[in-house]
């Protein structure tokens, strides 16, 4: 099919705003879908407009009228053609993606970071937390993203990143190297709990996969773009939560705190685990779904549900090479 990005002369665009407005109509006529850092058309060409240009996103507006060199005008063109015609989300593009005010290298082996995590974590999760932790477990790590941003948060806490993907793995190496936490972070390689035996965190925090499969199957070809391994989970998506509220425990101290994103899913969760005492926290700057449950909670839970007779969940396999 010919694209109208194609057929489109563009010979009159020549300055920094021309350009941004020709990617916001060719993005809007193409019914991109956003969710992965912007949320609309003019957003996203803003964003990868300027990126290309190597300008700030605070650029004063006086800039957007300059004419742009040809091979410059080359180069942004081509970026969003790309973006109209792979469907890729922008960070994939670029390899870059912001969480928590913080740069991170990303590609098509992770999600691209967007959770409302990121809003907690800069509150120092309060008042969730009584008191500020030694020990930090970012499960289901993709990026390392929510980790590392623990790890200034929390500046007097050593941090392990536990992911079951080769190829996330080597972008947490990467970014542990980019924010020069070596130190203090590390990878913890494994199937949840498996790379962490032994230790026990006074905050643990996950984004894991939670979406329902026919959810997946239905996804907009951006977020198709993303891991399956890190999004799909089952019939209700509640499979990799559920063996984390089983396993959480073990690993949490006395006074230790799980936190948990489930997203669009809390249906889904309240169906499977309809008496658990989870707090569902509020956000000021969008987002919704992350539940807050402390051990002695969850303790109690769990004894109440074990005394029912339910089966433990299945394991998932790991799975040993990138996506």
């Amino acid at each position: 099919m010919a694209s109208s990005v194609a057929a489109t002369s563009l010979a009159p665009l020549r300055t920094v705003r021309d350009l941004i407005r020709w990617g916001a109509s060719e993005f809007a006529r193409a019914k991109l879908v956003f969710g992965h850092g912007t949320d609309n058309p003019l957003d996203e060409a803003f964003h990868l407009v300027l990126w290309q240009l190597k300008l700030p996103f605070d650029l004063p507006a006086t800039y957007l009228e300059a004419n742009l060199a040809d091979d410059e005008r080359e180069a942004v063109l081509a970026l969003l053609r790309e973006r109209v015609l792979t469907r890729k989300p922008a960070p994939y593009l670029t390899g870059v993606a912001w969480f928590a005010g913080l740069e991170f290298e990303v590609d098509e082996r992770v999600l691209v970071p967007r959770s409302p995590i990121g809003e907690l974590i800069q509150a120092h999760f309060t008042p969730w937390l009584l008191d500020e932790p030694t020990a930090v477990l970012d499960l289901c790590a993709g990026s390392g993203c929510i980790g590392i941003a623990c790890a200034y948060a929390f500046p007097d806490a050593d941090v392990d990143l536990g992911e079951i993907d080769g190829g996330a793995l080597e972008l947490i190496e990467r970014n542990i190297a980019l924010h020069h936490l070596q130190g203090r972070v590390q990878a913890a390689p494994g199937d949840l709990f498996a790379g962490v035996a032994g230790k026990r965190y006074g905050l643990i925090v996950s984004n894991p996969p939670y979406v329902p499969t026919a959810e997946w199957a239905a996804l907009a070809p951006e977020f198709r773009h993303e891991p399956k391994l890190a999004l799909e989970a089952g019939a209700d998506g509640m499979d990799i939560v559920e063996r984390i509220l089983a396993e959480a425990p073990d690993y949490l101290t006395e006074d230790g705190v799980l936190i948990c994103e489930i997203g669009g899913s809390q249906q889904e969760f309240e169906a499977r685990f309809p008496d658990i005492p989870v707090a569902w926290p509020t956000f000021e700057h969008g987002g919704d779904g992350v539940f807050v449950i402390n051990r002695t909670e969850l303790d109690a839970w769990l004894a109440v549900r074990d005394a029912g007779g339910k089966k433990k969940p299945a394991k998932r396999t790991a799975k040993k090479a990138a996506k």
